[in-house]
């Protein structure tokens, strides 16, 4: 047993980062960074705490002479900074905004919407250094996040199921990968019938894999463990650059006291025999082809979340 809590000894290897649209978690947790997506945005919206929120905006918007689509997708965009700016307030570092998962297969609509977001929160006198633009891994999302990271707009890919995504983003030299720990699992779990416990895990040995790959051939790209389903998820990834969390599962390590070792190591990556994956677009697309769970759970994810932006647009069209 230790003095610290599981998440006190969490943070002495690892960024924590709080994966929620909740202000009460955030000012509870402390974490560096905070994650938004349509999903997490959607639960908050519906939320009676956040409503004022929701109503200021909208009030805020109703009289721009937009109408239709472009006022729904002017609301949205704004909702999304307004959410943000109040994350800045709580979290010391970064929070990550999504663009419309609807243009998962758009380079130039998702270029275009970075740059409305990165915009909007500039405008609102943020600097861009702490706004990590969430995108999904498609080949256009990464090709659209190298563009606008050449100008200074740091992104997260998030979305990330496979070392194929994964070596795509750092050649495009991206900021920040959210691998999905806990989707993977779920597929695995569902897939062949069983549980899995510890370092077996195929969502702990998706990510122990991407950042081994990433340290050995010195990527700046960082790699953020996400979307877990349980504590000892968690614990088998310490010594990740970050990782981000449930307010439900923070408040489980906030409880334990039993030993956090760190797990993830530079130097062992560095050392480890790694072959090289050389990738292009062709390359890419058959090798995420081949692997049926990042197939499977990316198309998944996207649609997940596009049509939360959708459930967004009727919450917000019928207050209008």
């Amino acid at each position: 047993m230790s003095n610290l809590n599981q998440l006190e000894q969490l943070k002495q290897f690892t960024k924590v980062v709080a994966d929620t649209g909740d202000f009460e978690s955030m000012r509870a947790f402390q974490p560096l960074d905070a994650t938004t997506n349509p999903s997490l945005i959607l639960q908050a919206a519906t939320k009676p705490q956040y409503a004022p929120i929701l109503e200021k905006v909208i009030a805020d918007r109703k009289n721009t002479g937009l109408t239709g689509a472009k006022q729904l997708d002017d609301i949205i965009d704004h909702i999304l900074i307004a959410f943000g700016l109040e994350i800045l307030k709580i979290v010391p570092g970064r929070v990550s905004t999504e663009t419309d998962a609807r243009l998962s297969f758009d380079i130039d609509g998702t270029v275009k919407k970075a740059r409305e977001l990165i915009a909007l929160y500039e405008k609102a006198g943020v600097s861009r250094d702490r706004i990590l633009i969430k995108i999904a891994s498609t080949w256009e999302g990464i090709k659209a996040a190298e563009i606008v990271q050449k100008e200074g707009i740091k992104c997260n890919l998030t979305l990330l199921f496979s070392l194929p995504q994964a070596v795509a983003c750092a050649e495009a030299k991206i900021q920040l990968i959210s691998p999905f720990v806990g989707r993977i699992y779920d597929w695995f779990k569902a897939a062949n019938k069983r549980e899995y416990t510890g370092a077996e895990d195929p969502g702990v040995q998706s990510v122990t894999k991407i950042f081994h790959y990433y340290k050995h051939f010195g990527y700046a790209t960082e790699v953020m463990g996400a979307s877990f389903r349980n504590v000892s998820q968690i614990i088998e990834l310490a010594g990740s650059d970050l990782l981000t969390i449930s307010p439900d599962l923070l408040a489980k390590l906030a409880e334990s006291h039993d030993p956090v070792t760190r797990k993830l190591d530079v130097a062992a990556a560095k050392s480890a025999p790694i072959e090289r994956l050389n990738l292009d677009e062709k390359t890419f697309r058959f090798l995420v082809n081949e692997d049926a769970m990042a197939t499977e759970k990316t198309a998944e994810g996207i649609r997940k979340f596009a049509a939360d932006i959708v459930k967004l647009e009727q919450v917000i069209s019928s207050k209008l």
